[in-house]
């Protein structure tokens, strides 16, 4: 399908797609270790982000453990950070939770919508294209975020792991939004920051992947993964 074309469905992803999620992690872990830094004993900054860093990136890159963190993501917030306390000297399950939990309610705070992502929606809904949402992780996590910002009336279909019971890369959820956007894969697209959910598995069944690269540090070096097309936002899509 010519990239100048639209297609008759287009499979959205969420998260860093439409709300920037995680653009203030880093803000967020600064302020809410500012707020602790009397029960953290003189611990510095940049070896906390450090520490802190390398945990989140342990406990991430695992599949296993990603799907059990998506699923309480306050649970693994709690876990990574008492991990990365204690590889720093502090072995404080309740300073860990205080912490992460502050950590978890600064993040909530600070998701906000991508310039121009609403808009972009809009812009393809008046072209006739059909949307799916298919978002990874809680009900009530996802579901939350989607009412605060009324994502839903933007859609045809939301579909959510938490809700279905079964999560992207798997082909059901794709062949689900497909059958409910009533349109072949070869008519579709499928759009997000997520190599392996967003454009891998669409590819697998025929859809065209398209990935955000919003950092424009362009394809990891080991990724085996090939878009059909990469953009920095969502709002390229217009």
């Amino acid at each position: 399908m010519p990239v100048s074309s639209l297609p008759k469905g287009l499979l959205c992803d969420m998260d860093d797609t439409i709300l920037n999620s995680s653009g203030a992690r880093e803000l967020c872990w600064r302020e809410a270790f500012v707020e602790a830094a009397g029960p953290l004993g003189g611990l510095e900054w940049a070896a906390f982000i450090e520490a802190i860093t390398r945990k989140e990136r342990w406990f991430w890159t695992d599949p296993e453990r990603h799907l059990r963190g998506r699923m309480d993501l306050l649970a693994a917030c709690r876990e990574t950070t008492h991990g990365a306390l204690v590889e720093l000297g502090i072995d404080r399950l309740d300073l860990a939770g205080a912490l992460a939990d502050r950590y978890r309610e600064l993040r909530e705070e600070r998701f906000c919508v991508f310039p121009g992502a609403l808009e972009t929606l809009k812009h393809l809904r008046a072209g006739g294209v059909r949307l799916a949402m298919m978002t990874n992780g809680a009900a009530v996590d996802q579901r939350r975020k989607i009412d605060r910002f009324g994502l839903d009336r933007y859609f045809d279909r939301v579909l959510i792991e938490g809700e279905l019971g079964v999560g992207k890369p798997h082909p059901q959820v794709y062949t689900i939004a497909l059958e409910a956007l009533v349109c072949r894969p070869e008519e579709a697209w499928s759009i997000g920051d997520n190599l392996e959910w967003d454009v891998v598995g669409p590819q697998r069944l025929g859809i065209y992947g398209i990935w955000i690269d919003g950092r424009g540090g362009g394809l990891p070096a080991d990724s085996a993964a090939r878009p059909d097309r990469i953009v920095r936002s969502i709002t390229d899509l217009r």
